[in-house]
């Protein structure tokens, strides 16, 4: 199974694991549908739904770049139609936007707090939700529609916890998410699953964490070939799952992960946070 003609919605997705992703399944020839905030250039943080566009279709599929805060229901409302009337259909939902903050309580402030919960938990929930009704079509079309959701598996152990309490809860609301969502979609034939990195994965949210190097860190290239290979299974058998990316490759018969490193081969890689 592959992914030619399916139109995948992914939230954010203008730079980083989501634009790989994008390019991943582009090169099979999907559509793809680019909701994110960023318009216009920013010198400190490159990439626009604009150039992501162009990068997608270069890969080989379509892209229709759309201006979306994810926080905005009438906005996310509004895009999800607009993907599905211009592609006929909307089979795919990669939750990707997130947002990150590692300080603990005392350091966090309540803006903070509010735009992760936001973007990541209301986000998350409202981007399924708006979704829903065309994933439900693209079921009934034997589309075999999926939700990915890039989010930790849930473990409460609290060392987990005390370092940044907000980005935590944060995180694993999307994971609740998951977690509720697949069991409540199961009879629809809509798979949904979560996908999260064995290692730091070089992107800009590395800024928030001090001291990780390129050769603690694989590229994003690791995450979207995991994340094809979850979105080409079967939705029927495939739900319910949180996934690690090298996990799911070497189910996929990979065996050498030496090129996904930054540094390539590297022994010093670190292991990503909540595994």
């Amino acid at each position: 199974m592959n992914l030619e003609g399916k139109t995948l919605f992914i939230s954010g997705g203008s730079r980083g694991i989501g634009l790989e992703i994008a390019k991943r399944c582009a090169r099979d020839g999907a559509n793809v549908v680019i909701a994110a905030k960023t318009a216009e250039e920013n010198p400190k943080l490159p990439g626009t739904i604009y150039t992501a566009a162009k990068e997608i279709e270069a890969a080989g599929g379509q892209c229709l770049p759309l201006q979306v805060d994810i926080r905005d229901e009438l906005q996310v409302i509004e895009a999800a139609k607009k993907a599905s009337d211009h592609f006929g259909s909307l089979d795919i939902l990669v939750n990707n936007a997130s947002a990150i903050n590692l300080t603990p309580t005392e350091a966090t402030p309540i803006k903070r707090f509010d735009l992760m919960f936001g973007v990541n938990v209301r986000g998350t929930y409202l981007c399924t939700q708006a979704t829903l009704p065309y994933l439900k079509k693209s079921a009934q079309a034997k589309r075999n529609p999926h939700v990915l959701t890039l989010s930790p598996p849930l473990n409460m152990t609290p060392r987990w916890f005390a370092p940044h309490v907000a980005y935590t809860m944060a995180k694993y609301g999307m994971s609740m998410c998951v977690l509720g969502h697949a069991e409540e979609f199961r009879t629809y034939g809509i798979a949904v699953n979560a996908l999260w990195p064995r290692t730091v994965i070089q992107t800009a949210a590395l800024q928030m964490i001090p001291g990780v190097r390129p050769e603690h860190c694989r590229s994003p290239a690791i995450m979207a070939d995991a994340a094809y290979a979850i979105l080409a299974a079967e939705a029927a058998t495939t739900t319910g799952n949180f996934f690690i990316d090298e996990e799911v490759l070497k189910k996929a018969g990979v065996t050498d992960f030496g090129a996904y490193s930054v540094v390539p081969n590297s022994t010093q890689l670190l292991p990503d946070l909540f595994l």
